[in-house]
């Protein structure tokens, strides 16, 4: 690798990680190689990029400026990479992709397995996180694909992949666990578990839609959380049916007498950018059924 962009990836991992350590770590270099790239950057341009201290380091003012030319140069160059090794036959490569916690564990796994049968060899990195942060991920070309819910910002594009189903999560010996269908109307009856991820609120927006007032005793970003909070009587809540696969916990689900439904799609920055390797895996996920 040309010694320049070791120095850019070098910058650009130590503000991701905040830490001189971590980002060796991720880029195979020392604590003080690191150091060292960074501070020849500084001599070579003539600023401070970094503020070091014992909390780690932060960003400057001028490396705050910086900072985002860095990031292109670091992405051109990997896009650069991919494209060779794509071009000797998709032999080796990086998937880098972000996603939420229920399509990591009930999507990703057999997608990469039958990927990892035509190219056993390209590696993946995965992100997870919340759903406007995969977003602005893709955008920042910090992942080449990730997982959201639809829709997405206008700078991006989005792929939709299914309609996940939302249902209305029950104790065990709830008065209502025998019914056909639980009525929408009934959610403000008990005390509410609320999941709520970032600012895409698609189970408050229920509320919102039938004028719904629920009693909320509890409000978390945790899928399991919410599950345990119900099987041990504390309420009722709303969560999509994907998260509910393979669950350990005795609970009941059911659907709305109103359905209701969240979309999932794949977003990426540009299609016409995308590299082949990628372009590749999206085939393997519109068909992960």
């Amino acid at each position: 690798m040309d010694m320049n962009i070791q120095k850019f990836m070098a910058f650009v991992k130590t503000v991701e990680y905040g830490s001189f350590t971590k980002a060796g770590e991720k880029l195979k270099y020392s604590q003080s190689a690191i150091s060292r790239m960074i501070n020849d950057l500084e001599k070579e341009w003539g600023v401070s990029l970094l503020e070091r201290s014992r909390a780690g380091v932060r960003l400057t003012s001028d490396g705050l400026r910086l900072l985002p030319y860095a990031q292109n140069v670091c992405v051109d160059y990997e896009k650069l990479q991919s494209q060779i090794k794509e071009i000797n036959g998709l032999q080796s490569g990086l998937i880098r992709i972000g996603t939420f916690s229920s399509v990591a564990t009930h999507w990703l796994p057999n997608i990469i397995k039958e990927f990892q049968k035509d190219y056993p060899n390209i590696d993946y990195e995965l992100l997870v996180g919340e759903y406007k942060e995969i977003e602005e991920w893709v955008a920042e070309g910090r992942v080449d694909c990730g997982f959201t819910i639809l829709p997405v910002s206008e700078e991006i594009e989005a792929i939709f992949l299914e309609e996940d189903k939302l249902l209305a999560v029950l104790p065990k010996d709830h008065p209502l666990a025998d019914c056909d269908r639980f009525p929408v109307k009934a959610l403000c009856d008990y005390p509410f578990m609320l999941l709520e991820k970032s600012a895409k609120a698609e189970i408050s927006e229920i509320f919102e839609k039938h004028n719904i007032k629920p009693n909320i005793h509890f409000t978390t970003l945790d899928d399991y959380a919410i599950m345990s909070m119900v099987e041990s009587g504390l309420g009722i809540s709303i969560l999509p049916q994907l998260i509910l696969k393979r669950i350990p916990y005795n609970i009941v689900t059911k659907e709305l007498d109103v359905p209701a439904y969240r979309q999932i799609g794949l977003a990426i920055k540009d299609s016409r950018s995308t590299s082949v390797a990628v372009k590749k895996f999206l085939e393997y996920i519109r068909y992960k059924d």
